[in-house]
């Protein structure tokens, strides 16, 4: 081994410059080593020489801001997360020069909180400061902060300024500056791009490094979605290699109780993609009914250990825009094979249910079967059937059934929240036919009192064979969320009492109680707000919305991984294997030993992809709504305030959805003070009063399809106008407006002052 070179005076041992940069509780670069040792002057050059000749050593490698030991990590750093594995961040240091010799190595981000540890909720590309740790099994961190994003692919619009030079107008909302383009990359004016930094500092502008075409073409919108929250949605060739294999898997009657006798129907939207739920009813002459709940059998294609399990698992859930799907499954399974198409045999997992008069569910038993769907109906068809009295036999029996789970529902009293859906209407061409507010029907009821009886029962099942089990859990409110309810709902001259247990029926007899449907409105609203989100998890704590002790997804496994596992834990906990498959495929449909060891980590992950599945949609539903609106804009509509901030108001248009902002500069010209309790604007002289609920009417002066953005302006106000950031321009196309924007923003004005 050879010997340690003797120090010059002052200076540090190469192990004591190791043993500082590892244990340093900030990033160690050359400044920071000589503050440590107190170097001065010439020490500071011999310094940056011992640095140089242990980076050529290979001891360690970074640059002077931030050094590291080589192969290692400093235990306070800034990492940059470049893949979501399973739900599981993992990160690289974000200043590390990777070569061929030495790797950058890959730490898993976790978060620790009160008796647990879960992943971290971070998403890819995001840039972190964390402190890091050495284990036996590889390097973790621990996230203290998310850094602001530094943007290395862009996604924007081109425009062009009359001086002839390039912007990118960006494409998320949040995102307010234009960026100056260095480099066009042969891109053209109103094209989407994507776009890179061309220089390390911001004024050196962005350089384009794709070019995706026209951003107002039919799919433009989802795919900025899609981009944006890193969905997948390209299937590897080992993935649809594993699909196309494991669909050909013969279905034997032998294996499996045969139910192709019974005219099961699929009650779905019109256009609905895929089909993996159907029901049957029949009375029992015993005043109660005996039903069926049939549903694709998924576990016995997508077997645990495959690759087309990892990307089920990677997705978590499909995605659902109005012009396109991006699927859990590939094609293959999820639009044929697993699609519970009228007339074909099919695969299913059996869900037998016994309802007594009352509508209680007093059995069931779960059986893999074959089954035929009679037919596929839409909830508008079956609807008109029942009502024009020609449903025939079988829409009746179910209809009759329902009525009484209904009932049971009722007795039940779950939360009851009557939330308008938008609509999103496409022509063969995609382009925008409609958007309306989705119609709540009783056939909309009718399945989805059957799917959740079946979700019932599947959680009780597999609790009665002590069987691992991934609940969809809804926790009640908790104490700060109802306290501010309760403060809001005095403003009202309505008591909330926090003294005694919280449940769904409180919030019901407060809404039943109300008959200005403004009121009724703005409070359930606030109710819906005071709600904790729903999620997954292994650890049951009720579905406090529905007022059920024990709940889990069973019914949707085309679309959702946490239904596959509880199909596969029904598949071990009931003896319901199946033969050995011939070929490659995994042998088991039912839980593995790792699915059994990750429910924890495996539950957040598509807790985290179902969450980032609902923004992306939203998201893509305000593009379409405001591409809608972008011809429209000048018009007054008449508007709901559906939220308070101090910089202005959120109002959404009656019968559409159009949620935009009001900005307060716009209201008057005078100071307005937040009522934070009371959700409210007030004016300082005039005592104008803006709350929650409030019926006004506004007119549209912004309508930007790429970012889903809205801006609204009082028909007749003192304000001071909607304040353009830069100067706007106008692309024309199709019939939309695209209104872009550079600059800075306008100041927001209070009293005639800047703020």
């Amino acid at each position: 081994m050879p010997r340690e070179p003797k120090p010059q005076p002052g200076l540090p041992t190469r192990k004591q410059v190791l043993d500082f940069i590892q244990n340093s509780e900030i990033p160690a670069g050359k400044r920071e080593i000589a503050k440590a040792f107190g170097l001065k002057g010439q020490e500071k050059i011999q310094l940056k020489a011992l640095l140089r000749d242990m980076a050529d050593e290979g001891l360690i490698d970074g640059n002077r801001t931030a050094f590291h030991r080589l192969g290692g990590v400093p235990k306070v750093t800034v990492l940059r997360v470049v893949d979501i594995d399973e739900g599981e961040a993992i990160a690289i240091p974000d200043t590390w020069q990777p070569d061929d010799a030495t790797p950058p190595p890959r730490l898993r981000l976790i978060e620790k909180g009160p008796g647990r540890t879960r992943s971290s909720a971070v998403r890819k590309g995001d840039r972190v400061l964390a402190r890091t740790e050495e284990t036996g099994s590889g390097w973790i961190a621990f996230p203290m902060k998310v850094l602001p994003a530094r943007s290395e692919q862009l996604m924007g619009v081109v425009e062009i300024d009359r001086s002839g030079k390039g912007w990118l107008a960006p494409v998320d909302k949040r995102e307010r500056h234009a960026s100056p383009i260095a480099d066009l990359g042969g891109a053209e004016e109103g094209q989407l791009v994507f776009a890179e930094p061309a220089g390390k500092s911001p004024r050196s502008g962005v350089k384009v490094t794709a070019i995706l075409g026209d951003p107002l073409l039919p799919r433009a919108f989802s795919l900025i979605a899609i981009h944006k929250h890193g969905i997948p949605n390209q299937f590897s060739t080992e993935t649809t290699d594993e699909a196309q294999l494991s669909a050909k898997l013969p279905v034997l009657p032998e294996h499996r109780e045969d139910l192709r006798h019974l005219p099961i129907v699929a009650i779905d939207p019109s256009d609905a993609r895929d089909h993996d739920d159907a029901i049957w009813a029949e009375p029992d002459g015993q005043g109660g009914w005996n039903a069926l709940v049939a549903i694709a059998d998924v576990s016995f294609y997508v077997r645990p250990g495959g690759a087309l399990d990892r990307e089920a698992r990677k997705r978590g859930n499909s995605v659902y825009f109005p012009d396109r799907v991006v699927p859990m499954l590939p094609e293959v399974l999820s639009a044929d094979v697993c699609s519970l198409r009228a007339g074909e045999d099919r695969a299913a997992m059996a869900c037998h249910l016994a309802i007594d008069a009352q509508g209680r569910v007093t059995s069931w038993r779960f059986t893999r079967a074959i089954v035929r769907i009679q037919e596929v109906i839409a909830y508008e068809e079956a609807q008109r059937r029942i009502d024009c009295g020609d449903a025939g036999e079988n829409l009746q029996h179910l209809w009759s059934a329902w009525r009484a789970l209904a009932a049971a529902r009722q007795a039940r009293d779950p939360l009851e929240l009557e939330l308008p859906e938008r609509r999103v209407v496409l022509d063969e061409h995609g382009k925008i036919t409609q958007i309306a507010l989705r119609e709540r029907l009783d056939a909309h009821r009718v399945v989805e009192d059957f799917m959740i009886a079946a979700n019932v029962a599947a959680a009780k099942a597999l609790e009665a064979k002590v069987a691992p089990v991934v609940y969809r859990i809804h926790e009640a409110p908790n104490r700060e969320k109802l306290v501010a309810l309760k403060d809001y709902l005095a403003t009202f001259g309505r008591k909330l009492a926090l003294g005694q247990v919280i449940t769904p029926g409180i919030f019901n007899r407060f809404l039943k109680d109300i008959s200005d449907e403004n009121e009724k409105a703005l409070i359930m609203e606030a109710v819906l707000r005071s709600q904790t989100q729903a999620y997954y998890g292994p650890r049951n704590a009720g579905h406090f919305g529905l007022s059920l002790g024990s709940y889990a997804h069973f019914t949707s496994p085309i679309r959702r991984y946490a239904d596959l596992l509880v199909h596969r834990a029904l598949v071990d906990a009931y003896g319901l294997e199946q033969p050995k498959p011939a070929g490659d495929l995994p042998p088991t449909s039912g839980l593995s030993e790792r699915d059994r060891a990750d429910l924890v980590r495996v539950s957040e992950a598509i807790s985290a992809a179902e969450r980032r599945a609902m923004e992306a949609e939203r998201e893509t539903i305000d593009r379409y709504v405001a591409a809608w609106l972008s011809a429209r804009v000048g018009e007054v509509f008449d508007c709901r305030v559906t939220g308070v901030q101090r910089f202005g108001l959120f109002a959404t248009i009656v019968g559409l959805g159009g949620d935009g902002l009001v900005p307060v500069s716009v209201l008057g010209d005078e100071r307005f003070f937040h009522d934070e309790k009371g959700r409210a604007l007030e004016g300082e002289h005039s005592g104008t009063r803006f709350s929650m609920g409030d019926m006004l009417r506004l007119r549209l002066a912004e309508a930007n399809p790429l970012t889903g953005a809205l801006k609204f302006e009082p028909e007749e106000s003192s304000g001071s106008g909607i304040e353009p950031r830069g100067k706007p321009i106008m692309l024309k196309k199709k019939g939309i407006h695209l209104v872009g924007r550079r600059g800075r923003p306008g100041n927001v004005r209070h009293q005639g002052k800047r703020r």
